[in-house]
C-alpha cells in the first residue's frame, strides 16, 4: 500500500512539469516586451520615455511592471473607530 501511494505521488510530481520563472524584475517600474522567435521581457527601465527610446525601431512594447517593488495599491477609505 505504501509503494502504491509513493508511485502515485511520483507520477503526480512528474506530470506537473517545470515551474516557470518570474519574467518581471521587481526593481524597475517599466519593462520592455520584445517580440520575436523568443518573446521576452527586459525590466531595466526607470521611465516610459527611456523604454520608448529603446523600443524605437524594434518589434517591442513598453509595459508597466506589475511587480515593481515600490508600487503601492491605492488606499481606500479609512474607517475610524468611534470611542465613546
Amino acid at each position: 500500500m505504501r509503494i502504491l501511494a509513493l508511485a502515485i505521488l511520483a507520477i503526480g510530481i512528474v506530470s506537473i512539469g517545470p515551474a516557470s520563472a518570474q519574467t518581471y524584475d521587481p526593481a524597475y517600474p517599466v519593462c520592455l516586451r520584445v517580440y520575436g522567435p523568443a518573446t521576452y521581457y527586459e525590466c531595466s527601465y526607470t521611465s516610459l520615455p527611456q523604454c520608448n527610446a529603446s523600443a524605437s525601431g524594434r518589434s517591442a512594447q513598453c509595459v508597466i511592471n506589475p511587480y515593481f517593488g515600490a508600487a503601492q495599491e491605492p488606499t481606500g477609505h479609512r474607517r475610524h473607530r468611534r470611542v465613546y
